[in-house]
């Protein structure tokens, strides 16, 4: 008896062993075949094999080992994660949960923040930035250079550390007059006039040579090899050692040193501060994705520099295994949120444009946020602040000042109040009380999984178009409800021409600027409803005279932009090329909150309660067919609608409302909200983020199922007319499946309506993009084509 119980746990040892042998083997080949397919999915280096080996040049090599990420992954034998065995965060990873996306348990001591601080340090490192040096034990001081200007010492001094003190690090140090000890501001080589502002504040200003025009920490790699840090980690480390300097001083309150940095030295002085706690005040001054802006809120649906765009042009920045979460942002165990909550409970100020084109505003303000609950864990709320400028990228004097104002408030050396002012001011808890609405999601009946769109009352299938146009007349009242209630007003005079007159801020905002037409704009006082801009782009003679068509007008396309600080961008310009090259026009506007309308949409619920922001953009979509109508020249059985990402939600609500839209094309628009998968945002998407889209939908967290329409329903009620959506399979932000059995639902009612040639469905196999950057192009991505040459096939019948 005992010798089989003995053969059979040995039968079973070897079970377990081959079983975990095949899934090694299985996990494996998972993620080689990933590695393959991203290859493909990535854009390439524009010029690969001219990368020289100087950090001046953003084109430059991967690091001190490797020419290219290609050569990276062949000498490492790195692989992508198993992201299907990876937790799915969609929102910013919480730095106060342990475990996130496992046990999920909340951090409740001081002594359980350390043992998570600790972790999140390992991620980052693994992740973001590579491992890096301990500090070194030696440090030998020499000043090379020391005179007095005006009674301020200023001195240019080399530190020599390392293996026989071949690693250096050159400083200016400011000195203004007095006995001190004088609180320290601290930048990089390239922002002395941001030191020359601090010394009159009364500050030590430092200047250490890690930025591009002096980077004395470009050979670290070289001379520490056995690391693999990015060269934005070594210029942190870099500053680390200057923090070392001045410990030595007796002029500098150790409790008072500042750093600060812009754009890339943003990045790399948010790093800095986040692994160095004698940094006691940081500044981050428009760092971009990779700064302020967390990678989750960086893809391209949102126009910026995406994990991808960043780290084909500049792969030296960061550790190159970032590069795999392409397309796959929510797999990160951390974010840029959890970085900044390193730095806590020391100072921090987020600082960017609200119309940056490197940013995204709405997501600084997130992340933002996300970090307040760290602050006040820790006590210290008012240490955390964020000052949203205006403008393009680079900063004034006017915004220096402000940096200093803030810090001379952190240092306590000025009494007065710092305002923190959010453009995206919103949460669903603050807009109920707003708007005094209470909504019990079980007054509404559970919708089934797989109940037909086709179901009328009482069990029946609707078979008549008749009884569908019914049917579509209760879809409507239930979209316009989760629209919400629009207030009263009159609809907007004729537009009786075009104008030049445009909004004053187009003036530093990226507008698409076409080769083979002109722009002119449907302007105040002479506008799109109430007082909003559109520009109308169509196609010219070398004169700049209108080339209309036939019988003298010309099909229209309103575009719908994305989730843009920009608003409609220059990003869509090859877009509005080819549109315009097919003989049809297009109209362009901001939505509510976007490009010329930030501010505008920044009050938005204490002005309108109970309507909603999505409500607001399909009002003025409506609008904007209202004034094309008035347009003699417009062919008005062809104004078409076509949006990416939040346009293209946009549009289908707009087309579902409005049967004037003759047809209606768009790309990464929608993922059903009833039963989406974990992987997905949801509903509270639309209800909880991105400035309180549809707030009424947030009664519905929880209870999806109950929802009283969702998007099987609103692509059915644009049936019979044209539709063509594309949703790229690997475009995180969906559920593909749920999408394609709303896709089929709808296709029931074509069925009906004898129209299917009228409704197209495309995936493509690629990550959510529109049109290509001006700069670089995803080598297998159809990006628009499809799109405007099916709009060119209706447009010619």
């Amino acid at each position: 008896m005992l010798k089989i119980q003995q053969y059979i746990i040995l039968t079973l040892c070897l079970f377990l062993i081959h079983e975990s042998m095949v899934y090694a083997q299985t996990d494996e080949e998972i993620r080689k075949q990933y590695l393959e397919e991203l290859k493909h999915l990535l854009r390439p280096h524009p010029d690969p094999e001219t990368r020289p080996r100087d950090v001046f040049a953003s084109f430059e090599r991967l690091s001190f080992h490797d020419h290219t990420w290609d050569d990276w992954l062949e000498r490492t034998g790195e692989l992508p994660p198993n992201f299907d065995a990876m937790p799915s965060i969609p929102f910013l990873p919480n730095p106060l949960i342990i475990d996130e996306g496992g046990e999920n348990r909340p951090v409740q001591t001081l002594s359980q923040w350390e043992e998570q601080r600790g972790q999140i340090k390992q991620q980052i490192k693994y992740y973001i930035t590579g491992n890096f040096p301990r500090p070194p034990e030696n440090m030998d001081i020499n000043v090379l250079d020391e005179r007095v200007e005006n009674g301020v010492k200023i001195e240019l001094v080399e530190l020599r550390f390392g293996d026989d003190g071949k690693a250096k690090l050159t400083l200016e140090v400011i000195t203004p007059p007095g006995e001190g000890p004088f609180p320290v501001f601290m930048s990089q080589w390239n922002h002395r006039g941001w030191a020359q502002i601090a010394v009159r504040r009364g500050y030590i200003g430092v200047l250490y040579a890690g930025a591009d025009v002096k980077d004395d920490t470009k050979y670290y790699q070289e001379l520490y090899p056995d690391y693999d840090w990015s060269t934005l980690m070594a210029r942190a480390w870099g500053a680390h050692r200057a923090v070392d300097y001045l410990y030595t001083l007796d002029s500098v309150d150790k409790s008072k040193i500042a750093l600060t940095g812009h754009s890339r030295n943003a990045q790399l002085s948010l790093l800095a501060a986040a692994f160095d706690d004698r940094i006691t005040a940081l500044i981050s001054s428009s760092g971009g994705t990779g700064g302020e802006t967390p990678y989750r809120y960086t893809d391209e649906r949102y126009e910026l520099e995406s994990i991808d765009l960043l780290l084909s042009i500049r792969p030296q920045w960061f550790h190159p295994r970032l590069r795999f979460f392409e397309g796959r942002e929510h797999k990160l165990p951390v974010d840029q949120n959890s970085l900044m909550a390193l730095i806590a409970p020391n100072a921090l100020l987020l600082s960017t444009s609200i119309r940056e084109s490197g940013a995204n505003h709405w997501g600084i303000e997130e992340n933002y946020r996300a970090l307040t609950e760290v602050y006040e864990f820790l006590g210290a709320p008012e240490k955390l602040g964020i000052l949203s400028r205006d403008g393009g990228h680079g900063v004034e004097a006017r915004d220096l000042e402000a940096y200093m104002d803030w810090l001379d408030i952190q240092f306590g050396r000025s009494s007065e109040s710092w305002e923190n002012k959010l453009y995206y001011d919103y949460s669903f808890e603050d807009w109920k009380s707003q708007s005094g609405e209470e909504i019990n999601p079980y007054d509404y009946a559970v919708v089934p999984e797989n109940q037909s769109v086709l179901s009328a009352s009482g069990g029946t299938e609707i078979d008549s178009t008749e009884d569908w146009v019914q049917k579509t007349d209760d879809i409507r009242e239930k979209i316009d409800w989760v629209l919400g209630d629009k207030p009263p007003g009159v609809s907007a005079s004729p537009v009786e021409g075009l104008s030049n007159r445009q909004d004053y801020v187009n003036s530093f905002l990226r507008r698409p600027q076409v080769s083979n037409g002109r722009v002119e704009y449907i302007a105040p006082y002479n506008a799109l409803g109430d007082h909003v801009h559109g520009a109308l782009y169509y196609p010219a003679d070398e004169d700049g005279r209108m080339i209309t068509r036939e019988n003298g007008t010309l099909p229209v396309v309103i575009y719908l932009h994305r989730y843009s600080n920009l608003g409609f961008d220059a990003r869509v310009t090859s877009l509005f090329e080819d549109i315009l090259s097919g003989g049809m026009a297009v109209l362009a506007m901001d939505l509510i909150g976007y490009g010329t309308r930030i501010e505008e949409g920044s009050q938005f619920y204490e002005r309108y309660p109970r309507w909603s922001k999505l409500g607001n953009m399909v009002a003025d979509t409506r609008a904007a067919v209202d004034a094309l109508e008035s347009l003699e020249f417009i062919d008005h059985e062809k104004i078409y609608l076509t949006g990416y990402a939040l346009g293209g939600t946009a549009g289908l609500l707009t087309a579902a409302m409005d049967e004037r839209i003759a047809a209606t094309a768009v790309m990464s628009a929608f993922t059903p909200l009833r039963y989406a998968s974990k992987h997905v945002e949801g509903v509270r998407a639309f209800s909880h983020l991105n400035g309180g889209l549809l707030p009424r939908l947030g009664f519905f967290a929880g209870h999806e199922a109950r929802i009283p329409v969702d998007f099987p329903e609103i692509l059915s009620a644009i049936a019979p007319r044209p539709l063509m959506v594309v949703a790229p399979e690997l475009d995180r932000h969906a559920d593909l499946e749920n999408v394609t059995r709303a896709m089929e639902q709808a296709g029931t009612v074509y069925e009906l309506f004898e129209a299917s040639e009228n409704l197209r469905f495309k995936t493509p196999r690629q990550f959510t993009a529109f049109t290509n950057h001006p700069l670089f192009a995803r080598p297998s991505s159809t990006q628009h084509e499809d799109i405007v040459n099916w709009l060119f096939e209706l447009a010619d019948k």
